[in-house]
């Protein structure tokens, strides 16, 4: 089972300079309770930009994939139980158990053709930054979920 999960805005935007464009609280808890523990995959620039935030602390997942192209990527003395993936799509092809996508633009644009289920967190108002979402094709999905909150529009959609 591959989830993915993301927060964005209406225009699809979910990153500046590898940041994420707004602060909204309730968001980032929904966003931990729904991966803490969990494998997850995620590209290096988003492994190293969520480390400079945990900073000492071991990140909150279990078994932690990181997809990269840099041969020489080393992660010095790890905290979380971390794998390096070099071929992506050969790995999430392969995958037999459930995995958590969490980023960034590139993975989520390699890995939407293999999701089975999306965790899209629509963020509401307007916001700068320079990196987007890919264009989702929604008829491949059901919305089975959606709940809305002041700042927040969180939905679930499934493959059919």
């Amino acid at each position: 089972m591959i989830n993915m999960i993301w927060a964005m805005d209406f225009n699809n935007l979910i990153g500046d300079k590898d940041r994420i464009p707004w602060h909204i609280k309730e968001d980032l808890i929904y966003y931990k309770n729904k991966t803490k523990g969990k494998t997850v995959l995620m590209g290096d620039a988003t492994y190293f930009s969520l480390k400079s935030y945990y900073k000492t602390k071991p990140l909150p997942y279990g078994k932690v994939y990181i997809a990269t192209i840099d041969k020489n990527l080393k992660i010095e003395n790890p905290l979380e139980d971390i794998e390096i993936v070099y071929d992506l799509i050969e790995f999430i092809k392969n995958f037999k158990d459930e995995i958590w996508v969490c980023g960034g633009a590139t993975i989520y644009k390699l890995c939407l053709p293999y999701a089975d289920r999306l965790y899209i967190s629509f963020i509401k108002g307007d916001y700068k930054g320079d990196k987007y979402f890919p264009k989702i094709d929604y008829s491949l999905y059901d919305k089975t979920w959606e709940e809305d909150t002041e700042q927040v529009r969180y939905t679930l959609f499934e493959r059919r």
